[in-house]
């Protein structure tokens, strides 16, 4: 076939969707043995909105386009036809070799407002969204329901001129539209995650129980000032720690078990940890707090590792000391490496959850970090978080749709 025999075309087909609908149409292009050079098709609220471009004899082409416009007019569906230049296909082929990002959008609802401001951040860097696709399940209009968010997906095309500039104003458009991002280059390891480590405190649990020790042994105000400052950075983790353990003198073992009961699970784990299960994926803990409370975690949900702080206990009494190396900053980054290896899982396929400053090497060295309900600084340094809805809203960073999961009680 001589170039100069051949045509290019781009049908594109919109109406009310139903079934049989894409077969009906492939069929009469099937009839005249027409090669594919792309198909799209997508639905919004039962439109259909469908494109194919194909490579067709030039002689065939006015007999494709007469049966195809018949079809549609059987069908009450509306038909377009494109020709497209020999140029202007080579170009387009010229795009794929130009990297792919994964830009997530994610919150309680999403509003015009912060779409455009979003889009408008991708234009001005350069870039081209190839396609949006709404991640979580249908919206009902009664925004009071419990637990309603949504999320949308879009794939973003070209190189930003300045990536750290890019981050920087979504970041910053995070904090005034209320509303979480996630922008992660699409490969095969974004494709691919395996390993996810969670801080414990404040991150799967709503609460410091290295604070909630303190309550009961009446020093909770002097603990609570150390816990808060070190969260902050603003003193070493290994010294805060070592002194409110200290304080802890003389507190009753059973304490611990009573505390660990009531414990207060943060918004979204429960789903979040069925789902990883389900899907294989490999579960750590990674806390500067107790191993006591990430081991009753771990029996809870079916974590495979925690690595944690042991106190000591004699005679039924803490004694105001600990058990080998603080599991710090520094700790949870080798942790999260030594496991990944012990897994054979790439570095890139991991993922880290945490709020503190303490958090951050493990957040930094991950494939993907993400700071949830941070404080101010990790939010800063984190390049993912989640401030707008619960812990479950990692799902949407790995690309998981609601109509993917278990819908028996899990959404």
């Amino acid at each position: 076939m001589n170039e100069s025999a051949t045509e290019l075309i781009l049908i594109r087909i919109t109406g009310e969707d139903r079934p049989g609908l894409t077969a009906s149409v492939t069929e009469i292009l099937a009839k005249y043995d027409v090669t594919i050079l792309d198909i799209g098709q997508a639905d919004i609220h039962n439109t259909l909105s469908l494109g194919i471009l194909f490579k067709t004899e030039e002689h065939h082409s006015g007999f494709i386009m007469k049966e195809l416009l018949f079809k549609a007019s059987s069908l009450g569906i509306t038909i377009r036809f494109y020709p497209i230049s020999v140029e202007e296909y080579e170009n387009w082929v010229g795009m794929q070799g130009k990297n792919r990002y994964i830009l997530t959008l994610l919150g309680r609802k999403l509003s015009a407002t912060q779409i455009s401001a979003v889009t408008r951040i991708v234009a001005d860097q350069g870039m081209n969204i190839d396609a949006i696709k709404r991640l979580t399940g249908r919206i009902p209009l009664d925004e009071q329901k419990a637990n309603i968010r949504s999320c949308i997906e879009l794939s973003v095309r070209g190189n930003p001129k300045n990536h750290e500039e890019m981050q920087a104003k979504l970041l910053k458009l995070s904090g005034e539209l209320d509303m979480d991002y996630s922008l992660q280059l699409d490969n095969m390891y974004r494709r691919m995650r395996r390993l996810i480590c969670f801080d414990m405190d404040s991150t799967l649990i709503e609460t410091e129980v290295i604070d909630e020790l303190a309550v009961r042994a009446g020093v909770g105000d002097e603990v609570k000032a150390i816990t808060e400052s070190a969260m902050r950075g603003e003193i070493d983790f290994t010294e805060s720690f070592r002194r409110r353990v200290a304080l802890l003198k003389g507190l009753d073992e059973s304490v611990m078990k009573e505390i660990a009961e009531k414990l207060p699970i943060t918004e979204g784990v429960d789903r979040l940890m069925f789902v990883l299960k389900r899907y294989g994926y490999k579960i750590a803990i990674l806390s500067g707090g107790f191993t006591y409370f990430g081991n009753y975690l771990k029996q809870k949900y079916g974590i495979d590792y925690v690595y944690a702080n042991e106190l000591e206990i004699i005679d039924g009494k803490l004694t105001g000391k600990y058990l080998g190396d603080v599991v710090d900053g520094k700790r949870k980054a080798e942790l999260l490496r030594l496991i990944a290896q012990v897994e054979n899982v790439d570095i890139a396929q991991t993922i880290a959850v945490g709020d503190g400053a303490n958090d951050l090497p493990m957040l930094g060295i991950a494939g993907l970090g993400i700071a949830y309900h941070a404080k101010p600084k990790v939010k800063q340094n984190a390049k993912q978080s989640i401030n707008t809805i619960g812990l479950d809203g990692v799902l949407y960073f790995l690309g998981f749709k609601d109509s993917y999961l278990d819908e028996q009680g899990k959404l």
